[in-house]
């Protein structure tokens, strides 16, 4: 499957998800696929801690869904996240691990091992029981919402089985934003549709 077909069937499936994406070439994606300046935090730098990230937020606001974008390269430095995320077991939390077998920020080296990692079976290794794959754009598209749209119990875990990116995808572009401005663009969105002042006023 596609790396930007995926991300654009699952934006056309979001409805007000707050979307959190790691570093690398899930946002770039992300940002191609829905040009999102508000409502999603376009994590740089995040050493395979976009979830943890996620997880906070969706602790605190139980009211909002998230959705947490990790690559497989960033899963491999800490899968002992899943561990956090089985205990937490947040039901308006879904982890999306994209697997495309590379790390896709350094120019797709392989990932060790990477033809029989089975991030699925890791999951429920960890006791996480809302684990989905997906490897095929029909399936995706027909069975997403059901995996994501209800108000299931608990955690969920779903791997995206895509294609690394192109050399041309690679030099997609970064979404634009520095860290003040989508700190601050980010926060008045949670702020608009909660009832937290996260920056001790508002507008």
């Amino acid at each position: 499957m596609k790396y930007l077909d995926a991300f654009r069937t699952l934006a056309k499936h979001r409805r007000d998800e707050i979307v959190v994406t790691s570093a690398g070439n899930s946002g770039q994606a992300w940002w191609a696929a829905t040009r999102d300046t508000e409502a999603t935090f376009y994590l740089d730098a995040s050493m395979s801690l976009s979830t943890m990230f996620s997880s906070g937020l969706a602790l605190a606001r139980p009211e909002l869904k998230i959705w947490a974008f990790m690559g497989d390269g960033a899963f491999c430095m800490n899968p002992g996240m899943l561990m956090v995320e089985r205990q937490m077991n947040l039901p308006n939390l879904t982890h999306i691990l994209v697997s495309n077998r590379v790390y896709g920020a350094t120019s797709n080296a392989g990932l060790p091992n990477y033809k029989d990692n089975d991030y699925a079976a890791i999951a429920r290794s960890m006791g996480l029981e809302r684990v989905f794959e997906f490897s095929e754009p029909g399936a995706l598209e027909r069975d997403f919402p059901a995996v994501t749209g209800g108000n299931s119990k608990g955690h969920t875990f779903v791997v995206l089985e895509v294609e690394p990116f192109s050399d041309a995808e690679q030099k997609l572009e970064q979404p634009p934003f520095d860290g003040p401005e989508l700190k601050f663009r980010f926060g008045r969105h949670i702020e608009k549709r909660t009832d937290c002042d996260i920056f001790g006023y508002r507008l």
